[in-house]
Order: structure tokens, then C-alpha cells, then sequence
């Protein structure tokens, strides 16, 4: 990598940065914000809407990531171009070529690092983030640890090991006490589906126990009358937008298998991978604006022009991801199409530079 494309490669990193530090600081405040009106239910508290925030960092960086690479990049080219250096670098004989490809390996960098911050950090942060909002806002969710969590329904204690995606919920052991709390039941499940309003366990071994002893019993299905819905244990579960590309290839090929519906998890398995491309393509938009008519403007405006095609990209995003949802559209399709829309926009535009 030459000298140029380091100068330009740091110019853009710290136009991201500095980008990506307001968005994220307005995005964590009112985020902040939010969980306010919920301090005093339960045991949350302001140290919990703090510890809340700060857990949900990692994935509302990743979010803002290709709006902070758009409006990084045109910060830092922006601040060359006023400079008159990129006017400098054409006259000394630097192709455009060259500059655009000192833009995308910044971009790359980019890339690598929300890849990182999606792929590693966000999930596990995110799911402690959802956990400790379970655990202090609702109090039938008593305790969360190595063993799973624990709740209360009525005289029954539930240890869940593992909730899953989809309303599943993994390896289940119901203990029901009478009025004096002594333990009357024990009811083991491999499995258990919430649909229509109520609990199907599956691979069931159950032990009642009386005064004469212990009577075991297996079911290979039956109906769980709780009080625990699939809503409440819906959020310590982390959404499909944030599981890691591994996760959600494991959940699609177990849904696909058992023949359930996979759609939502496929749209954010093929949004996730192809997150690169839509980086890169937000970094390569930034070209025309420094070079073209906007050459001269100053920040404030390339900025609401930059803001203008984030919000755009955005709404066409989730416009096709709802339309993919309820129409049937191919998801990669889906994912892939506003990238490859805005590419050839921004590679049009990139052709009419002089």
C-alpha cells in the first residue's frame, strides 16, 4: 500500500469514526431514553437501563454501519476536496482509478471490522442485554446462569436450558410443589412448540411422587397448561437480525428440515452476508459527490446529501425485506437488490466524472 492510499485510506477510517461516533452516541441516548419509563417495574432500575444501553452498543454500531461508511467517507473525501488535494493528486497524474481504489480498501477494512462487531461481539452482548432486561422487568423469570433459566408459574418451579428461535424452547424440567411445598411432580421434556396459545412438549418422562412411592411415566406428546407465554420468553431471545451467519444457517436447516416456516431467518442470513457489499457500495457512492457538483460545496451540504441516500437505501431495504416477507420474494433477491441498484447509480456516475 503507497503512501497516497494510506493518506486517503486514513482520511476516510477517521471520517467513519468520527461519523459513527455521533450516530451511535444519539442512537445509545435515545435508546437510553426508552428504557427510562420502564426504571421502577420489577428490579429494573437506572444502573439496569444504563448496563442495558451499554450491552446493546455492539449491535447498534453494526446497524449504523453503512450509513456511518457513506457519511464517513464523504466527510473525510469532502475535507481533501475543499483542501484542493484531490485536485492536486488528478494534476500530478493520479489516475481516478487509483483514488477509488484507495476509497475501497479503507472500505474493506470496514468491512472486516463490522463483520467482527456483527459476526462476534453483537450477539453474545445482545443476548446478555436481553437477559438482564428479562430478568429484572419480570419477575416470573427468577433467576438465568450456567443452568438455564429458572421461573415461577403458580406452585411450579421450570428450568429451560435453551430457548430457541421459532417459539422452541429445549431440554425442560417442571417441578410442582402442593400448598405445604412439597415437591409432587417432576416432569422432564427433550422439547417443547408454543402454537395457539399453549405449550407442546415433546419426548416427555414424568415422576409423580405420593406417599407410596414413585410412579414414572413417558409421553411422546402433551399438552403444558402455563402461564409462561411465548411472548415473555421472547425477549431474552436474540432477534434473527443479530444471531451470527452460523447461527442462523443452523436455524434455517433445522426449520427446513422439520418443515417450518424460514423465510425471516433466510432474509437475515443473505442480509448479514451480503452486508459487505452494501458497505462497500455506500463508500464507493461517496466518489461522485467529491468530484462532481458538489465538489465545491461544503460540508453541511454533502453531508444532507449523503444523509438523503442513507435514509433512501434504507426505506428501499426494508420496503423489499417486508415485500419479500409477505410475497414470497426470493430473499437474496430481496437483500442483494437495492446494493446492486445503488452500485450501478454510483458506477453511472463515477463514468460521467471528468
Amino acid at each position: 500500500m503507497s503512501i497516497l492510499d494510506r493518506y486517503i485510506g486514513r482520511a476516510v477510517l477517521g471520517g467513519t469514526l468520527l461519523v459513527m461516533l455521533v450516530l451511535v452516541g444519539l442512537n445509545l441516548f435515545f435508546g437510553f431514553v426508552n428504557q427510562v419509563n420502564d426504571i421502577g417495574k420489577g428490579s429494573f432500575g437506572l444502573s439496569e437501563a444504563i448496563q442495558y444501553a451499554l450491552l446493546t452498543l455492539p449491535r447498534r454500531t453494526y446497524e449504523m454501519f453503512s450509513m456511518a461508511a457513506l457519511l464517513g467517507s464523504l466527510l473525510g473525501l469532502g475535507q481533501m476536496a475543499s483542501h484542493s488535494e484531490l485536485v492536486v493528486m488528478r494534476a500530478a497524474g493520479v489516475s481516478l482509478f487509483k483514488i477509488i481504489r484507495a476509497v475501497l480498501q479503507a472500505g474493506v477494512i470496514l468491512v472486516v471490522i463490522a463483520s467482527l462487531l456483527g459476526e462476534v461481539v453483537a450477539p453474545p452482548m445482545e443476548q446478555k442485554a436481553q437477559h438482564l432486561r428479562a430478568l429484572t422487568l419480570d419477575q416470573r423469570i427468577t433467576f438465568q446462569g450456567d443452568q438455564g433459566f429458572w421461573a415461577r408459574d403458580g406452585h411450579s418451579f421450570i428450568n429451560i436450558r435453551e430457548i430457541l428461535p421459532g417459539n422452541r424452547i429445549q431440554n425442560i424440567r417442571i417441578y410442582e410443589f402442593d400448598a405445604q411445598h412439597r415437591l409432587r411432580s417432576s416432569t422432564y421434556a427433550e422439547t417443547a412448540t408454543y402454537k395457539d396459545d399453549r405449550w407442546l412438549l415433546n419426548d416427555i418422562h414424568k415422576s409423580e411422587i405420593d406417599v407410596d412411592g414413585v410412579e414414572t411415566q413417558s409421553f411422546a406428546h402433551a399438552e403444558w397448561a402455563s402461564l409462561l407465554s411465548a411472548d415473555l420468553l421472547s425477549v431474552v431471545i436474540v432477534k434473527p437480525e443479530i444471531l451470527s451467519v452460523w447461527d442462523l444457517a443452523s436455524f434455517i436447516r433445522y426449520q427446513r428440515d422439520n418443515g417450518l416456516e424460514s423465510a425471516p431467518y433466510e432474509l437475515a442470513f443473505w442480509s448479514k452476508v451480503t452486508l459487505p457489499l452494501s458497505s462497500l457500495v455506500m463508500v464507493l457512492l461517496s466518489i461522485p459527490f467529491v468530484f462532481g457538483s458538489l465538489r465545491d460545496s461544503g460540508a453541511s451540504q454533502r453531508m444532507f446529501v449523503g444523509i438523503m441516500i442513507g435514509i433512501a437505501f434504507y426505506l428501499i431495504n426494508k420496503t423489499l425485506n417486508h415485500l419479500s416477507l409477505v410475497y414470497g420474494i426470493d430473499p437474496l433477491l430481496s437483500a442483494t437488490l437495492p446494493s446492486i441498484v445503488f452500485l450501478a447509480v454510483g458506477a453511472w456516475a463515477i463514468s460521467r466524472i471528468r
